[in-house]
């Protein structure tokens, strides 16, 4: 099993290295851990439970952010080059070939090669992505908020960064046997060679990397389709949305 400690970073809901750990993103998004109210984005109180006619309840607000999140986080990273097109998502090539290829053996040195390799990678990840796609929507299901207004009226990726720590390696080790399978059925002759020129080096080695930047990759994605709903709840066409973060 792997472990994952990272979580988006929420105050830069579209940059890559944002990274916090787990503990100090997971203190942030509960900073109002114990109120059941909070302010609403126009001001106004935005309950737990909300009081009929007294608009959606933030737990609900904060499901159907993920929701619509992940769905649009999935359906742009499954598509082809979902990957390597984003400009949050693409793969960077994992530790296991060396970052810049200096120092390493043959083939991975050359840098022609070495972007057909992390093209390559970024492809095989988009099946990964769909092996990893029920596994996020079972956990959005079943997820049980802590301080949904805090989540609700916090930081632009604060529902991701909630989810991703109540998640932790579950998409890791989900991905790592169907990469594991995509890399061998694709006998792909630029990942082999790759493989090939590092010694004790196997496709369960690469399958293991690959999860893991396919991991981050996703989360990134999840957490700027979060801002982005944020920023402009008009453009997803959810009454919920707009009522929650309308200005």
């Amino acid at each position: 099993m792997i472990e994952q400690g990272s979580v988006f970073d929420a105050r830069a809901p579209l940059g890559r290295r944002g990274f916090l750990g787990a503990g100090a993103a997971f203190a942030g998004v509960l900073a109002l851990s114990g109120c059941t109210t909070a302010m609403g984005p126009g001001g106004g109180s935005m309950a737990r439970s909300a009081a009929p006619g007294a608009g959606p309840a933030a737990d609900d607000v904060a499901r159907r952010l993920l929701e619509l999140s992940t769905r649009n986080a999935f359906t742009r990273l499954t598509a082809p080059d979902g990957f390597w097109g984003s400009a949050v998502a693409r793969i960077n090539m994992p530790v296991l070939f060396g970052k810049s290829g200096k120092g390493m053996p043959g083939v991975l040195r050359q840098p022609k090669f070495r972007e057909q390799l992390q093209h390559r990678l970024n492809v095989i990840a988009e099946d990964g992505a769909r092996a990893a796609q029920p596994q996020v929507a079972e956990a959005i299901r079943t997820l049980t908020f802590d301080n949904a207004p805090g989540i609700v009226n916090g930081e632009a990726t604060a529902a991701t960064s909630y989810l991703r720590a109540k998640v932790g390696p579950t998409l890791v080790n989900a991905m790592i046997p169907a990469m594991d399978r995509l890399l061998r059925a694709a006998d792909d002759p630029v990942i082999s060679q790759a493989v090939a020129a590092l010694k004790g080096v196997d496709l369960a080695d690469a399958a293991h990397a690959l999860a893991l930047g396919a991991d981050n990759a996703i989360w990134y994605e999840i957490g700027g389709e979060e801002a982005a709903i944020r920023r402009d709840p008009a453009k997803t066409g959810d009454a919920m949305m707009v009522q929650a973060f309308g200005k």
